[in-house]
């Protein structure tokens, strides 16, 4: 890593940045009030606020958004003429899953073999120290040179679009010349990536219905629909016998053209088992980048603990589907719902309910901020190349501000790396990442605004 006065600065923030993770980590700021209580969402957006107050941000304001959540604005003024950089995070996080599968608390940050674990640790609690660390170093090299506005989302998660609501409706309070988004990951640790494209995504909630009540399985099971089996049935439509997707009139045969991601080394991201094959078809990156691909999140049935021998009548599933990039979000979740309408076997009901979707998102990386990122990260990480891969995950809100500002430059950079296995148990950030990245986005904000000079 640089030597320089400003990599030194960086590194001796990075205590009080991990200082600070922890106490937002702390926050179970699960933006779901059935899992979670919604005090404790608000009480990290209020920690938020005050920490942009008290590194001197003007106009900040807790957003009350159309999906019941809270997002967190702030302005921080540069010098006059200067460039608007708009840096996003979000203090929500995914639910915890299995508390005990973890090793340590995941509310609690904890330090283990050179790593900090936590729920929201990389995604994306630890975004926002990465802006909020940047920012710092600057402050102690002659300033911030662009104008700055944060904002941090509160249901990134939950994919239920209060952010692209609220700036849709206020277009003007995110306007930006560039937008840092500070929530994806290099594509291995120590090296630097940008993300071009993001997959959509839409979920969908499945109900079967089949009986007035639950039967006897002795005395009724053979003749009697079971609606369990029927959502198995439905379910199991949606693969193909190699485990590619097959929704009814979506394509899923698009290639990815880039850095690509050798099948050994995703094998050992994904711990895969010995033994176990993975799924579909084409490369790797096609598959997870290019392609659409669906999920069984849920599925509400009785537990095979305490189960009675019983023919269900109602069983319920949610179902997510992400959507590559040059599909429309809208148009594949119509496919969807027909298609799980259409599979239902023996007449069972099929109730369908939308709740929650997305459009993907493809960046123009010739844009001129991608040459100052391309500097920034070369020097923040000791002459290694900027890669550019995909990502399959969802941020919505890329795509809405790709639409309110088409002008502005989109970059996508963050902590989510292979390691920190965001959305599992034993979520993790990399301190040496955190540093690392801090320094780049300051080296990013110099360069950026001297080549708009």
């Amino acid at each position: 890593m640089s030597d320089s006065p400003l990599a030194r600065t960086v590194a001796s923030l990075q205590p009080r940045a991990l200082t600070e993770l922890a106490e937002l980590v702390a926050f179970k700021s699960v933006a779901d009030p059935d899992q979670f209580p919604r005090s404790e969402c608000e009480a990290a957006a209020n920690w938020v606020a005050d920490a942009l107050r008290a590194d001197g941000f003007q106009d900040v304001a807790l957003l009350d958004t159309p999906d019941g959540t809270q997002s967190v604005y702030g302005f921080l003024p540069g010098p006059a003429g200067a460039p608007t950089v708009l840096l996003y995070a979000h203090y929500d996080v995914q639910p915890p899953l299995d508390e005990a599968a973890w090793l340590s608390p995941p509310f609690e940050l904890t330090e283990r073999d050179g790593r900090w674990y936590g729920r929201g640790a990389a995604d994306c609690k630890g975004g926002l120290l990465m802006h909020l660390t940047a920012l710092r170093a600057l402050k102690e090299h002659g300033g911030v040179p662009v104008n700055v506005k944060v904002i941090v989302e509160g249901s990134e998660e939950q994919g239920t679009g209060g952010l692209e609501r609220y700036a849709e409706a206020h277009p003007e309070l995110l306007t930006a010349d560039t937008i840092v988004i500070g929530d994806t990951g290099n594509f291995r640790v120590g090296l630097p990536t940008v993300t071009a494209t993001l997959r959509g995504m839409t979920l969908v909630r499945v109900t079967v219905d089949t009986l007035g009540g639950n039967l006897h399985s002795g005395q009724f099971g053979g003749a009697a629909p079971d609606a369990l089996a029927a959502l198995i049935r439905i379910l199991d439509s949606l693969r193909a016998d190699d485990g590619s997707t097959t929704v009814n009139g979506l394509a899923a045969d698009a290639t990815w053209v880039g850095l690509q991601y050798p099948e050994e080394e995703f094998r050992k991201d994904a711990k895969v088992l010995d033994g176990v094959g993975l799924i579909g078809n084409g490369t790797v990156a096609d598959r997870i980048w290019a392609r659409p691909a669906v999920t069984v999140l849920g599925i509400d049935c009785p537990p095979v603990i305490g189960a009675t021998p019983s023919v269900q009548a109602g069983a319920r599933a949610l179902v997510s589907l992400r959507v590559p990039p040059g599909t429309d979000a809208g148009e594949a979740t119509k496919l969807l719902l027909a298609h799980l309408e259409n599979a239902a076997p023996w007449g069972a009901r099929v109730t369908l309910e939308q709740i929650g979707q997305g459009q993907a998102f493809r960046a123009d990386t010739s844009s001129p901020a991608y040459a100052s990122m391309a500097s920034a990260l070369h020097e923040a990480y000791d002459g290694e190349e900027m890669q550019t891969s995909g990502m399959g995950g969802s941020i919505p809100l890329c795509n809405t501000l790709a639409g309110l500002y088409p002008e502005a430059e989109i970059l996508l950079i963050g902590l989510s790396e292979p390691d920190a296995q965001i959305h599992a148990v034993n979520e993790s950030v990399s301190p040496q990442e955190l540093e690392r990245l801090s320094l780049a986005e300051a080296l990013f904000l110099q360069q950026y605004a001297a080549s708009r000079a």
